[in-house]
Parts: structure tokens; sequence; C-alpha cells
């Protein structure tokens, strides 16, 4: 902290510029604040290694309030009341444990911890599994990063492949995109989904929101009784044809990268429907 002038200065032009400066240079070091969650629970390895990898950036300060256990297909679903735990590893203080859903936890981050010193941006992942086209709508980590977007925040939500040896990558890639928000900032309005395939990464590729590579083929009975029947549910992969997707870039082994909006609005129905002319009977 400076120390008071004591004593009497004429205040130059010369005495102008060097405030300014001291000015510029204690705002430049005013830290930029991420709220990082996710939907696969606080002691999620990627969470940590995402972590680390923003922990690194210049100027940054990473603040984590995730779910206590997994929450993975809650999309941004939330409960009421929540019970919050401080969470530690390695013997050191890590983040917030929150009893809820991702969304409670993005929203716990943003009204509580954050309400002396605002964030700048929610980051959510590192997230096991892909959640690229509509699979987004019923993915936890996107949910969680849309629950910071609802709350005015720039966002970003980040998964791989479950098998994926690319983690460091893509956690590097993450924070890379974090620090040119932090230096040029943010859309607003918008988060960005980013999606990092297994194996050989082939680039990166921006492509809209489309195709479900997760398909539910059939539910199969597992435990009968008079009343009841318990059901386990069979998925398989479809492989998307659609070029133009983010999962068929997936698929290839690009790293797909999706901006996408809170709004659902369909406004090409609009006119449509108003046409419609429904009425109250």
């Amino acid at each position: 902290m400076m120390e008071p002038i004591k004593g009497s200065i004429r205040f130059s032009q010369f005495a102008a510029a060097i405030v300014l400066t001291c000015f510029s240079a204690a705002a430049s070091a005013q830290s930029y604040r991420v709220l990082l969650s996710n939907d696969d629970g606080i002691e999620s390895p990627r969470l940590h290694a995402l972590h680390a990898a923003l922990s690194q950036l210049e100027g940054v300060e990473v603040v984590v309030s995730a779910p206590n256990v997994n929450q993975s297909g809650s999309s941004q679903s939330s409960i009421g009341s929540i019970t919050v735990d401080n969470f530690e590893q390695d013997g050191r203080f890590f983040g917030y444990a929150v009893h809820g859903r991702p969304a409670d936890a993005v929203r716990f981050g943003v009204k509580e911890l954050g309400k002396d010193q605002p964030f700048d941006i929610v980051v959510s992942g590192i997230n096991r599994g892909a959640n690229v086209g509509n699979v987004s709508h019923l993915s936890g980590t996107v949910g969680a990063a849309m629950e910071g977007l609802y709350h005015g925040l720039p966002a970003i939500a980040v998964s791989e492949d479950p098998n994926s040896e690319n983690t460091a990558i893509t956690a590097k890639f993450t924070a890379d995109l974090v620090d040119r928000y932090r230096r040029l900032g943010a859309p607003s309005g918008t988060m960005i989904t980013i999606n990092v395939p297994a194996g050989e990464l082939k680039g990166v590729a921006v492509r809209p929101m489309g195709d479900s590579y997760l398909s539910t083929a059939r539910y199969e009975p597992t435990v009968r009784d008079s009343m009841t029947t318990d059901y386990e549910r069979v998925r398989m992969i479809v492989d998307s044809e659609d070029p133009t997707t983010d999962t068929y870039a997936y698929q290839q082994g690009y790293i797909s990268v999706t901006p996408l909006k809170f709004d659902w609005t369909d406004f090409e129905m609009l006119d449509e429907v108003e046409s419609w002319n429904l009425q109250i009977d």
C-alpha cells in the first residue's frame, strides 16, 4: 500500500503522469476471479488438473465451488437448502463442496463467495465424457456454465473423452481461453463449450451444436416383483454423418468449440405461432 506523501509539492504534468502510471499498475494487478465448478464432484482428478492450469495464469484467482459427489446428467436442475463443506486436498484447503447440483454450486459461488468480490467468469469442467450435440441439454457441466450465464457472467464448459490421455492439453487449452478473456474481454451473453476427444488431435473446429452421439437403445428389466420393476438403460454410440456439427468434428478427432446462448427461443417460429391466433375460450 502506498504511503501518503508528506509536505507540499506542485502537481505538475510530470507528477500527474506518475500518478496515472501507478493507478494503471494497481488496476492491472487486480486479480481476475474465476469460479471453478463441475458435475463430476469436487474430488474429480480432471477438476484438479484444470484448477492447476488456471492457477498458473498471471493475475488469476481461482475459487472452487463444486458438488460434493458426482451429479452427472443433472443439467441446470437445482434443489432448495444446501450444506457446504470445506474440502481439503493434501492437508490444504482446496474449495467448497456443495451438497447439491452443479447449478447450486455455481449459484452459491456467485451469491455467497462472490458477494464482496464478484467473479469475472465461471468455468465448468473438465467433465469425464463428451458434451457435444444435443447431449449438451442434459449435461450438468453445461448446466453449471449456463448458471453462470444466467447470473450475467461469461462462462466456459469443458469436457473430454472418458478414456482421454489429453487432460493436460484440455486444461491448457481452457486456461489459454480464460487468459484471452482476461486480456481482451469476454463475449457478453455467450458461453463457450469445449469438447476434446481421445487420441491424436487434428486441430480445432468451431461448429454449431448438432446430432446426438448417445442414444437409448432399450431398457432391460433387472429386478421384478409383483408391483415394481427396475430397469437398466442400455445406451449406444451413434456416429454423426453431418460434417457441419460439433459432434462430427469431435468424432473425427478435432477439439470442438461451440458458442451457446441461454435463450432457446426459436425466433423463426415467432411469427408463425402468432399467426395461429391462439385464444382463451
